[in-house]
């Protein structure tokens, strides 16, 4: 995400408070590797906040009395979502009163506030202690509850997903973390993505953010292993390639949920991630029809119909995706329940590796390679009539939006 404009003017506090195990002593607590601080201050500054702007603990630098002050409770984990949207209000309010944020689970707690320089004193006792809101006086707060600052369809992620707000404690840091992570799946994806792999990704996640693993070296084995399937592809080797392939797609969707829930997304992260997903896959179609052939030949390239349909269907079906976003600035699996549902076994790499997986499980790697090119017509012709009957709508002055933004959990 963009940094929001205009972040760097905020002046942000974290009020320290303590997280405490039922009954028990001050407990120190790492939420996905992080202790609750340092999560919330890489989020502020993935949104823009600098660093100088950002004070922890006791230490409160002089601010001057007209300037934005926002001030979060450091026992809460914070939805990205949530953590922007407040800093656009601070940005923007022309309200007299503070907009605190309370947790909807227990409405008498105020977990962040917008706030001026002239008015921080008097609020932070309301962040520090438990103290409850009908103890402050109301003509000076505007409380909201995170449903009324950010609305529940994340486009990024393409699902109906309402931002969380979740009150961390030593005995709740399992579901804190589940919660999170479910947060961080995109809602419309390939069958493998979206039901064979959540359980054993967020198992090797945990794994990788307990151990402090960096996203990028995730990404860079992902690179690695699509070399070396296909070069096991062009020497016929079908089972020793799938399983560096299948590898591959499982760590692919451990490196963009590792990054979202340790907040160390970057821009050359998501290059490198999304640059590979995009291109390999013609180079695995084109490895299977050199290992098939048993020897390279350019020319297989340009005469064989079945390499053509497969690797000019790929190309096709990407630009179809990237008109229908043009055209109607939605992505075209986001449009109506039935494109959800056929993103889900549209000729796209895992799709198509389930069929070469089924070839060759029969002794007929040949068989399953042509099954994916039949399935990439059928997929293609598909996309090819959604782009058409949207056009048509459009035309007739019907709006294109996605079915989620009605409210409709995917």
């Amino acid at each position: 995400m963009k940094p929001v404009a205009g972040a760097e003017r905020v002046r942000v506090w974290l009020a320290d408070s303590t997280v405490r195990a039922e009954g028990g002593p001050p407990t120190p607590v790492e939420v996905w590797g992080l202790s609750l601080a340092e999560r919330l201050c890489r989020a502020l500054r993935a949104a823009g906040v600098s660093e100088a702007q950002i004070a922890t603990g006791t230490s409160r630098p002089p601010v001057r009395p007209d300037s934005p002050v926002l001030v979060f409770r450091t026992d809460y984990v914070f939805d990205e979502r949530l953590i922007r949207a407040l800093l656009e209000k601070s940005l923007a309010s022309s309200d007299a009163r503070s907009l605190a944020l309370v947790d909807p689970a227990t409405p008498a707690t105020i977990v962040a506030v917008v706030t001026t320089g002239s008015q921080i004193e008097a609020l932070l006792p309301c962040l520090t202690a438990p103290v409850s809101v009908g103890s402050v006086q109301r003509e000076h707060l505007s409380c909201r509850v995170p449903a009324d600052l950010v609305p529940a369809y994340s486009s990024a992620l393409r699902k109906y997903d309402p931002p969380y707000l979740l009150r961390v404690c030593a005995n709740s840091l399992t579901q804190v973390e589940n919660r999170m992570f479910r947060a961080s799946y995109k809602g419309i994806t390939d069958v493998v993505t979206k039901w064979v792999w959540p359980l054993p990704a967020r198992a090797v996640t945990r794994l990788l953010a307990r151990a402090h693993v960096s996203p990028n070296i995730v990404t860079g084995l992902s690179w690695i292993l699509v070399g070396v399937a296909t070069w096991l592809f062009v020497q016929g080797q079908f089972g020793p390639g799938l399983v560096c392939a299948w590898l591959m797609t499982f760590l692919d969707t451990v490196d963009g949920k590792l990054a979202r829930v340790t907040c160390t997304s970057s821009r050359m992260g998501h290059v490198l991630d999304h640059g590979l997903d995009l291109v390999h896959p013609p180079f695995w179609y084109l490895a299977w029809a050199l290992g098939l052939a048993g020897s390279f030949s350019p020319a297989l390239i340009w005469y064989d119909p079945v390499v053509a349909i497969i690797i000019g269907g790929y190309i096709l079906g990407r630009l179809l995706e990237g008109l229908f976003l043009l055209a109607f600035h939605l992505e075209i699996h986001s449009w109506r329940p039935i494109d959800s549902f056929f993103r889900t076994i549209t000729a796209r790499r895992n799709p198509n590796l389930i069929l070469l997986t089924l070839g060759l499980l029969v002794g007929r790697p040949d068989l399953g390679f042509w099954l994916v090119a039949v399935w990439t017509v059928c997929s293609l012709g598909f996309h090819t009539l959604r782009l058409g009957q949207a056009c048509i709508l459009r035309w007739r002055g019907r709006p294109i939006q996605t079915w989620q933004e009605a409210g409709t959990p995917a």
